[in-house]
């Protein structure tokens, strides 16, 4: 099938499904931005425990294989009477891994920081709650926008997850299968929903840049 024959027979389908990718962008970027800022709060925390936990969990999920996390949640959780929606699973796999790319680009920005503004802030007074809060995180983020940029348009091809389980509505990878089972999609239906992907991600680079430049710290 053509190009033109495909988006007038699963146009509607093609959009559907991209809104899907950004929706399961959005909230797995979002969870893993929290997660991994909790995460890295722990990492350099005084109590030695929080540490190893924080270190622990970013070992364990950032070399697990998003696939074999998502076999997990989806078909061994309910042998333990745990089951969970297919759009749960993949939004929890989809979080989870990011996450801890998320905390690692916060521990890199962190080493951006000079030492003396963290003397300074002890001097001050400053609780460790005070100075994560107030001067190391908001410079972390500031210092790791670009690399998070990457992690953005990472997660948003992380939520090809979504063409193993049958997800309602489908995503850009799914939509695929789904034509190639009805009709003779061919190369030209992946290329449709790789042109989608492409024109998702330079919206997030474009956007990325652009919040680097306004917050970037000068040096």
């Amino acid at each position: 099938m053509t190009v033109s024959q495909l988006l007038n027979q699963y146009g509607d389908r093609y959009l559907q499904a991209l809104f899907t990718t950004w929706r399961l962008t959005f909230f797995s970027f979002l969870g893993a931005f929290v997660i991994g800022i909790v995460i890295t709060v722990l990492r350099v925390s005084p109590i030695k425990p929080l540490r190893f936990f924080g270190d622990f969990y970013v070992q364990i999920f950032r070399n697990i294989p998003g696939a074999a996390l998502l076999i997990l949640l989806v078909y061994a959780l309910p042998y333990l009477k745990i089951t969970f929606p297919y759009d749960v699973c993949v939004l929890i796999a989809t979080v989870l891994i990011p996450s801890a790319f998320c905390s690692e680009h916060l521990m890199s920005g962190m080493n951006t920081i000079h030492p003396g503004q963290i003397e300074a802030a002890r001097a001050l007074g400053m609780t460790f709650f005070q100075l994560i809060r107030r001067v190391v995180i908001p410079q972390s983020l500031r210092s790791a926008v670009l690399p998070l940029t990457n992690l953005m348009v990472a997660t948003m091809l992380t939520t090809s997850l979504g063409s193993q389980v049958p997800l309602r509505p489908m995503e850009l990878t799914g939509i695929v299968s789904y034509i190639n089972t009805r009709s003779a999609g061919g190369v030209m239906a992946f290329a449709i929903s790789a042109a989608l992907y492409c024109l998702t991600g330079l919206l997030i680079g474009a956007a990325g840049s652009w919040i680097d430049r306004k917050v970037r710290i000068l040096r």
